[in-house]
């Protein structure tokens, strides 16, 4: 019997940005925040949104089919809230939101991955270096709006990363850690708070070292972690017995992610510790379509660098001098790549 095609998935597919939108706009326009605890009739969170009435039913209904509301009752008198996970997390007075990278993705990255064909064309990037000549961090770092809501949506999108690293690495056998782009230190202040005996360095550019140290006075842990200025092509990274890197390695090329590797080599002692906090590639590249994507997102945002795998780690820490491995699954798609010295 032959075969019952199906093309379920290939407009699954092709739509989904649709669902991506609808979630994206709602961060946006800050609805989970919102409604909080509370719960709302379509007109009441139409009203406090300052939505027209013909999208409202469409918009929060689409919510509730997509599971990012729950609605008690039916019609004008049901009324939407948030479920336990959108009001976690995407509730800007919880201390767990990470709609930062929504934010971000529906700010800048959804209209330039419009030009994924012309990126595969032309390996360029099509993100602001295409209107104003700058690469990436060059236009972030100018603007100290954007230069926040970067910081924000990178940390917010590596908290439970950065937790389940703490609960998973032998954290106890070292004393001093370096996180390598530190951004808002959340990676130091996480595994510092799980870590009493740790100290700890959170080294990046100089513009980043203001908003990092007001989150480090906040948790009070200034006497703990040190905010270091600096550039890691130019400078050394400060010495320490672990050195972390999240999300880093893969906005660059291959020469400069080697080149990263060697100073993190040179900075650690013998028996010292690599960590690489990524979307590690499968080595079969069948899988973890998650880490794929943020390749093609990395082609788009800076044309040659590229996500890779567990393997391509091992090669490139070997030819540093690295002599042992280990990799751990932290949240989702994203493993804590680990080089020993």
């Amino acid at each position: 019997m032959k075969q019952q095609l199906d093309p379920t998935h290939i407009m699954q597919t092709a739509t989904a940005f649709w669902a991506s939108k609808v979630l994206l706009t709602a961060v946006e326009l800050e609805l989970f925040t919102i409604l909080g605890e509370e719960s709302m009739t379509a007109q009441q969170l139409g009203k406090a949104l300052q939505l027209h009435p013909r999208g409202t039913f469409d918009f929060f209904d689409a919510l509730v089919a997509l599971k990012f509301l729950e609605r008690d009752g039916d019609g004008e008198k049901g009324k939407y809230k948030n479920t336990p996970e959108t009001g976690v997390f995407l509730n800007k007075t919880s201390s767990a939101y990470i709609g930062g990278l929504p934010e971000m993705l529906n700010s800048r990255l959804f209209g330039f991955w419009n030009n994924l064909g012309t990126a595969l064309k032309t390996g360029q990037p099509q993100n602001e270096v295409k209107q104003h000549g700058k690469s990436m961090f060059e236009e972030l770092y100018a603007n100290e709006s954007s230069l926040g809501e970067f910081l924000s949506a990178m940390s917010g999108f590596q908290g439970q990363n950065f937790i389940q690293l703490a609960e998973k690495f032998d954290f106890p056998k070292y004393k001093t850690v370096s996180d390598i782009g530190g951004a808002l230190a959340l990676l130091t202040r996480t595994i510092g708070d799980r870590h009493k005996h740790l100290s700890f360095n959170s080294f990046d550019l100089p513009p980043v070292a203001p908003h990092a140290q007001r989150h480090i006075d906040a948790a009070d842990m200034s006497d703990r972690i040190t905010v270091v200025p600096g550039d890691f092509f130019k400078d050394n990274f400060p010495k320490a017995d672990v050195i972390t890197m999240g999300n880093i390695l893969h906005d660059w090329n291959l020469e400069n992610k080697k080149l990263l590797i060697k100073k993190a080599y040179d900075a650690l002692p013998e028996g010292g510790a690599f960590i690489a906090i990524e979307n590690l590639i499968d080595d079969a590249r069948r899988e973890n379509s998650f880490g794929l994507l943020m390749s093609l997102n990395m082609l788009i945002e800076f044309g040659d660098a590229f996500d890779y795998t567990g393997a391509d780690f091992r090669e490139w820490c070997s030819e540093a001098g690295f002599k042992r491995f280990e990799f751990i699954n932290l949240a989702g798609p994203t493993s804590a790549a680990i080089a020993y010295k």
